[in-house]
């Protein structure tokens, strides 16, 4: 499935396609760990098959098991030894490995993000570029991006697979991860750490633009939003209510902190966190009772009458 206005290829969930230098690393790992455990899988099932067939009991058989023989200190310690030796190796090449993506020298010229990980969303904030956005991660391609990862409530967990390996957020502790994006697309992810009822409904998307792209949605997010007078009703229902309280739209008087900034909402691909697609008709499903999309969410059901909530849908869907 394409991205809107990019034509650039959605990406599947697996560790086994890897598009940066950590997620790399994470693969060739994966492939060594796989290829041990198939060989073991592979000579005990050789094995258990030669049993089965050379000391399966015939009709005419004299003896119908095959002699016993007790104690072989040659094979105890073979099956001692070699999955110790197995365990060594691999706890030698997993440091190593950990070692190399979380050591690695940040470049002066990385895009620094930060990302913040909330009941059910994620906080996305520019500090360099002055743009705060939500659930939807957007990155040059082939670029270094070095994520600073906090938690506003509890334990969460960052995880896209292609492009790196999973890092908690940590409430009261900053955690770094970084990536080097190699083809443009849209990774999919999610919240790998189980933190409440709507864990499932955390999900990731990072999309990943040509340069030249990537700049443009820069200039336009870094825009304040759009006055358009023909939705000044819908306007005023949401400076009337308790949404100004919770929500920011750069440019006007709401500078809510608890929700998500919706300065540019409906440039996102998706309402919250990935649950479901960003068009005007979700939007106002989602303002009439969001815990009936998202139960245990902390958007609260506003009871506005089905007037106001059409208002207020059509001055949201404005916000591009």
């Amino acid at each position: 499935m394409p991205l809107a206005g990019l034509g650039v290829p959605e990406r599947v969930t697996s560790i086994f396609r890897p598009y940066s230098t950590p997620a790399e690393s994470i693969h060739q790992i994966s492939l060594l760990t796989l290829a041990i455990c198939g060989a073991i899988f592979l000579i005990v099932a050789v094995l258990l098959f030669y049993i089965i067939i050379r000391f399966r009991t015939r009709t005419n058989d004299e003896q119908s098991e095959p002699p016993q023989i007790y104690g072989s200190n040659q094979i105890e310690l073979a099956w001692t030894v070699f999955p110790i030796l197995i365990v060594f190796v691999l706890i030698l090449v997993t440091t190593r490995t950990i070692s190399d993506v979380q050591n690695a020298i940040p470049h002066p010229e990385s895009l620094k993000v930060t990302v913040v990980g909330h009941q059910w969303w994620w906080e996305i904030r520019y500090p360099d570029l002055g743009i705060v956005t939500a659930n939807e991660l957007h990155l040059p391609v082939s670029r270094r991006t070095v994520l600073k990862l906090q938690s506003a409530d509890v334990a969460h967990s960052y995880w896209l697979p292609q492009l790196g390996g999973k890092t908690d957020l940590i409430p009261n502790r900053d955690n770094y991860m970084w990536f080097d994006p190699k083809e443009t697309g849209v990774y999919l992810g999610n919240c790998a750490e189980y933190c409440g009822t709507q864990h499932a409904h955390m999900l990731i998307r990072a999309i990943v633009h040509p340069q030249g792209e990537f700049e443009k949605w820069v200039a336009g997010q870094q825009q304040p939003a759009v006055e358009d007078a023909q939705v000044a009703a819908g306007r005023n229902v949401f400076f009337s209510t308790s949404c100004v309280n919770c929500h920011a739209i750069r440019g006007t008087a709401a500078e809510g902190k608890f929700g998500p900034d919706l300065t540019h909402l409906m440039s996102r691909e998706t309402l919250a966190s990935g649950a479901l697609k960003n068009t005007p008709e979700t939007l106002q499903a989602w303002l009439s009772d969001p815990q009936k999309l998202k139960e245990g969410c902390l958007m609260p059901d506003m009871q506005l009458s089905q007037q106001d909530l059409a208002k207020l849908a059509a001055f949201l869907s404005t916000l591009k």
